[in-house]
């Protein structure tokens, strides 16, 4: 009976026969998770190994300033770049017994500088932040107005008048710069100070008032005048030659000058025999660089940095066409012929090894024509003949005809004759290239004027820009520079934030700060009235957005977007991260179910 109970009970926790268990819903054994280990294992290398993936193939963007780039923009759009002039008025030999108000007079010639200027100021000029002083010196009587403060004054007595002041104006034109030197020590102008000295005294040999403005940065009128009767004329000088550089159409902000952007201009010369069979002329361009063009080079510093070259070509025959003209004896070309004279496919002129990158290159040619057509000369709309027998063409450069002293070949010889240009040659071909330069920087070749006031007459420089040109052109240049920045810079702003994928590299960064800096201490160089500093902060301002923008990192083909970085790798790993994922999905499903028929026949064994 003890053996029958103790097998009895030993037998009630097991199924009573295997009939009872069911292998598609249960299981005797738990289901093993080494499938499952190494399923998952290679699901988690997947995972994480897709941020260094993303790593690899991701994009280094410096961070830009778009905000200060923004801001630069918006700064020259609402306030145009206006930088402050200093003017003074001198009145010699007028009456000392009339009361002359200075102050009013000062006045008068603001209110007139205001009318020829207009109500829309252009950028790069003067605009309304400008002062007028006055002072009329009578000998013993000195009245003056205090505009600008004592150090910026003339002196009374400081000149003679009994000086003739129409006789040698280069004479008179040295001594006005000997006196009103010290003047340009004023610190509220940057150094610049502008003077017109108005000399009341009849003279025989002159009718009306005699205007000459300076190579310096004074003017003067001689003649029996009114003191109220010069301020027409005084306004008009200030405005058309001091504020405007002589332009009749004052000075523009979308003028383009033949300066490159990374500010360097090449000067190329170059001497073309159009047949060198009929003769062969050479130059010394040696002697012309040292004497005579190194002085407009260090004039244009702080615009441009000018390099020189030149060179002879043979066998450059022009591509218009010329006509015999029997009453002037000579060949004549006509202006409507001028697009054609060039000829591009035989004149070889773009060989310059200086002007590399985005330098800007001014072509200045010397023609020598064959014997065929000698001598050939320039005939103007007006029927006249060209006294400089040369002409321009806009950004490009110009061209001079010089006729040989004789215009035929002699028969005995079968060789060319070699000639070399004569010094004076080269001086009077150098200063018609220098005209023509001048006309290429927007200003007027000639010395005299035609205006409001009467014939103005203009000195000369021997640098070939006075110094009230060159500080209208640096104004100028450091407004167009600064405009030229900000729009290079914003389209670079633009350009990147439209393209998340491009590459920006830390040389762009730095150049585009640098760029910025250089344009803020352009502006803050203008405010002081410093002509100089400002254009050559803003040439290194443009020259380095310039860089920024065509950096060669940013024309690679590494910022593609994001679809196109999708469409590339998903063939390579699409195909094996989904079988992974749903090998893992299969094997999760499979450990569930098996460990849910485990667990199926474990209850099923405890209800027994």
């Amino acid at each position: 009976m003890e053996e029958n109970s103790e097998t009895q009970n030993s037998t009630e926790h097991l199924p009573k026969s295997d009939g009872e268990f069911d292998p598609k819903t249960m299981r005797k054994t738990r289901p093993g998770i080494k499938r499952l280990i190494m399923i998952l294992t290679v699901l988690s290398s997947f995972i994480l190994g897709f941020p260094f993936l993303l790593k690899t193939i991701g994009i280094y963007r410096s961070p830009l300033p778009f905000h200060d780039i923004d801001s630069l923009s918006s700064t020259l759009q609402s306030n145009p770049l206006h930088i402050p002039c200093r003017f003074q008025v001198i009145y010699l030999g007028f009456d000392a017994e009339k009361k002359i108000d200075a102050q009013k007079l000062g006045f008068m010639i603001s209110e007139q500088m205001t009318k020829f200027i207009g109500g829309d100021p252009v950028c790069g000029g003067c605009g309304k932040d400008y002062t007028v002083s006055v002072t009329v010196d009578s000998g013993n009587v000195c009245n003056q107005n205090l505009n600008g403060g004592d150090s910026c004054f003339w002196r009374c007595g400081m000149i003679d008048l009994s000086v003739n002041l129409n006789g040698n104006d280069e004479g008179t034109d040295e001594m006005f710069h000997s006196i009103l030197s010290r003047i340009e020590n004023c610190e509220s102008s940057g150094g610049k100070v502008y003077s017109v000295v108005v000399v009341n005294k009849e003279d025989d040999d002159v009718d009306g008032v005699r205007v000459v403005v300076g190579k310096y940065r004074h003017a003067w009128l001689v003649g029996k005048v009114e003191e109220m009767g010069a301020v027409s004329s005084i306004a008009n000088v200030f405005v058309k030659f001091f504020m405007n550089g002589g332009k009749e159409e004052g000075i523009s902000k979308n003028e383009f000058m033949p300066v490159g952007a990374d500010g360097r201009v090449v000067l190329s010369f170059s001497l073309l025999n159009a047949n060198p069979q009929d003769w062969i002329y050479d130059w010394d361009f040696r002697k012309i660089d040292e004497d005579l063009l190194a002085p407009v080079v260090e004039a244009l510093a702080p615009i441009a940095n000018v390099t020189v070259e030149s060179q002879v070509l043979y066998h450059t025959p022009k591509s218009s066409f010329s006509y015999w003209d029997a009453k002037l004896s000579s060949y004549v070309f006509r202006t409507k012929d001028l697009p054609f004279f060039v000829n591009s496919n035989e004149w070889h002129l773009d060989t310059s090894i200086a002007a590399g990158g985005r330098s800007k290159v001014l072509q200045f040619v010397v023609y020598v024509p064959s014997a065929e057509e000698c001598p050939l000369q320039l005939q103007l709309p007006s029927g006249k003949m060209s006294t400089t027998n040369g002409f321009i063409s806009p950004m490009w450069g110009g061209v001079i005809v010089w006729n040989p002293p004789r215009c035929f070949r002699s028969s005995k010889s079968m060789q060319p004759q070699k000639h070399t240009l004569t010094s004076e040659d080269l001086e009077e071909l150098l200063e018609v290239s220098l005209g023509q330069l001048r006309q290429l920087f927007g200003l007027k070749s000639n010395n005299l004027y035609v205006g409001e006031s009467g014939m103005s007459s203009v000195l000369s420089s021997e640098r070939g820009f006075t110094e009230w040109e060159l500080d209208a052109l640096s104004r100028q240049h450091a407004c167009f520079n600064l405009h030229s920045c900000a729009t290079t810079l914003g389209s670079l702003s633009r350009l990147v934030q439209s393209l998340p994928r491009m590459i920006i590299k830390d040389e762009i960064g730095k150049q585009v700060k640098f760029s910025l800096e250089a344009a803020n201490l352009a502006q803050t160089n203008a405010s002081c009235g410093m002509y100089e500093a400002s254009a050559v902060s803003s040439r290194q301002a443009r020259a380095l957005a310039e860089d920024a923008f065509f950096h060669p990192s940013i024309m690679s083909i590494s910022y593609y977007s994001f679809e196109h970085c999708f469409a590339v790798y998903t063939p390579f790993f699409l195909p094996v991260a989904l079988h992974v994922i749903l090998a893992s999905a299969k094997e999760w499903r499979r450990y569930k179910q098996e460990r849910m028929k485990y667990f199926t026949w474990i209850s099923k064994t405890k209800a027994e």
